[in-house]
């Protein structure tokens, strides 16, 4: 296994999205809001990628999962870990660190040095925190994630009507390859 800086979610993306350049996928003319209250305990934990709309940096990416972990100063530890070309592939992962700015809105950064964070808005998650969709107000990323590998339809419309209300053409959503 090797270490690499490519991101999953909530990854280097959100550091690009700071800087411009990812795809058109969302209309920045509708207002997006985040949740008014996050339980970051319970937001804690893996979550697996079920959708993602295309990035460069994971393109190839399969298995893609995001580890999140509440360190002593009360900042997010964030590890995102893909599986380049298929679920038997080799592993990259990315370490990164996030801090709550808003409720439902977090600032994540990937590269120790650089002043660059990336924006990242929990849109919604479930009742019982088994379901999440996150993206960025630029509209250049947004993910769909939930605790297992796989969900059933009425999640994925779930997921997929929170993304269009905030003026995502969930059309460009690419479905992440997971095991079962």
């Amino acid at each position: 296994m090797r270490s690499v800086q490519i991101i999953g979610p909530a990854g280097l993306a959100l550091l690009l999205s700071a800087c411009g350049g990812g795809g058109d996928y969302r209309d920045t003319d509708v207002p997006m809001e985040s949740v008014s209250q996050l339980d970051v305990e319970r937001y804690a934990g893996t979550w697996y990628e079920i959708a993602r709309f295309p990035n460069s940096f994971e393109e190839d990416c399969a298995g893609v999962t995001a580890e999140y972990s509440i360190r002593d100063d009360g900042k997010i530890t964030v590890v995102n870990t893909c599986r380049k070309g298929g679920l038997q592939g080799e592993v990259d992962r990315a370490e990164g660190v996030a801090r709550i700015v808003a409720p439902g809105q977090l600032k994540v950064k990937f590269v120790k040095g650089l002043p660059f964070e990336g924006d990242y808005w929990v849109l919604d998650v479930s009742e019982g925190y088994d379901l999440a969709v996150v993206g960025t107000p630029s509209g250049d990323f947004g993910w769909i994630l939930a605790r297992g590998p796989q969900i059933d339809e009425t999640a994925k419309d779930r997921a997929r009507e929170v993304l269009r209300a905030d003026g995502y053409d969930v059309d460009q959503l690419h479905w992440t390859e997971q095991g079962t």
